[in-house]
């Protein structure tokens, strides 16, 4: 069956959740200071009711198999926001999923009138990593903003 892209809803949370705390321990990344502990995680939907934002899910048989959304997180320069977690599962990558929601998530970002696109991630994730740069991200050595996910290490931005 094909994969659909959609919008998250509240009967999503907690597959969401799961899948992005799965994903985390599967990296080894699964400690304070990322989305991991983070109590917005389990209510997504709720989150991002935010003006500003958008998370995007795909959908596989029934089965959320990856979500990517825009977050205007606190601190952010003006017209940037942030691409957020960014997440697919195991038995789906490799097969374009990932840039599929990236995408989306950047096309949300530039209907809300945005100019750059900031996010946060860790070295463990290079494929992803490596999907931002030909997307044209750019690293930074220092975090913008106020995510309060202080134990991420790579930042990067785009500008659109």
């Amino acid at each position: 069956m094909a994969v659909s892209i959609r919008k998250i809803e509240a009967a999503d949370n907690k597959a969401t959740a799961e899948m992005i705390r799965t994903i985390l321990r599967e990296f080894k990344i699964d400690k304070p200071g990322t989305v991991y502990t983070d109590p917005t995680t389990d209510d997504l939907a709720a989150l991002f009711e935010q003006s500003g934002s958008a998370y995007w899910l795909a959908e596989e048989d029934g089965v959320i198999i990856g979500g990517c959304g825009i977050y205007p997180t606190a601190g952010l320069p003006e017209g940037c926001v942030e691409l957020v977690k960014l997440y697919t599962a195991a038995s789906s990558r490799g097969k374009g999923i990932g840039k599929l929601l990236m995408e989306k998530s950047i096309e949300s970002a530039q209907h809300f009138g945005y100019n750059e696109v900031y996010l946060e991630s860790f070295p463990e994730l290079s494929t992803a990593i490596y999907m931002y740069e030909k997307a044209g991200f750019k690293k930074l050595s220092a975090p913008l903003g106020n995510s309060g996910h202080f134990a991420c290490n790579v930042w990067m931005l785009l500008v659109l």
